[in-house]
């Protein structure tokens, strides 16, 4: 695979190269803020009420610059790929278990909004955009699944199976994207 233009595929090796990785580290080292140790425990207490690891939670919210409230979830990731099938059980346990965390179903054919939304733990359903669909509609889309929450998308993070379902975080601007695999996964 050849990189687009302007980018440097991560290999650079000019001259300098150990001063700018100095540099780098030290400025970003300079940018984190030392947090009060009762932050942290707040913080821990809080991924934990999302059933995240606090180093992928403390990377989104530094990343989006907001707490996270919900989840979108594909039923490729709740793994429910036709209408009637139950979800597994350690992913209703895991859904069940979140605490002040929204979750809402994306269903893609032939699984229905109906029925993802009748799983355990599973707040509100909606239609997952068209694989065929252009990057607006797909953002379009998912904003509004965001919007009819009535919270900004950048307070969700969507848990998928798919390289299409990373784009929707993309092109929605959410707070990220984790595979189902990261966030089911003990």
């Amino acid at each position: 695979m050849i990189a687009g233009i302007g980018h440097n595929s991560g290999r650079v090796n000019e001259p300098g190269k150990s001063w700018r990785k100095h540099v780098w580290t030290k400025a970003r080292k300079d940018l984190m803020p030392t947090l009060p140790i009762e932050v942290v425990r707040l913080r821990v207490r809080r991924a934990a009420e999302l059933g995240l690891p606090y180093k992928t939670y403390a990377g989104i919210r530094a990343s989006s610059g907001h707490d996270l409230i919900g989840f979108l979830f594909s039923n490729n990731a709740l793994q429910v790929l036709r209408e009637g099938q139950a979800m597994p059980n350690d992913r209703a346990e895991k859904l069940l278990g979140l605490v002040k965390a929204q979750c809402i179903g994306v269903a893609h054919k032939p699984v229905t909004p109906t029925h993802l939304g009748s799983l355990p733990g599973i707040a509100a359903a909606h239609t997952a955009p068209a694989f065929n669909a252009s990057w607006a509609d797909m953002r379009d889309q998912v904003q509004g699944i965001v919007a009819a929450q009535r919270q900004p998308s950048d307070r969700f993070v969507i848990i998928g199976d798919t390289a299409f379902e990373r784009e929707w975080a993309e092109a929605a601007r959410t707070a990220g994207y984790l595979r189902a695999e990261q966030f089911f996964c003990k």
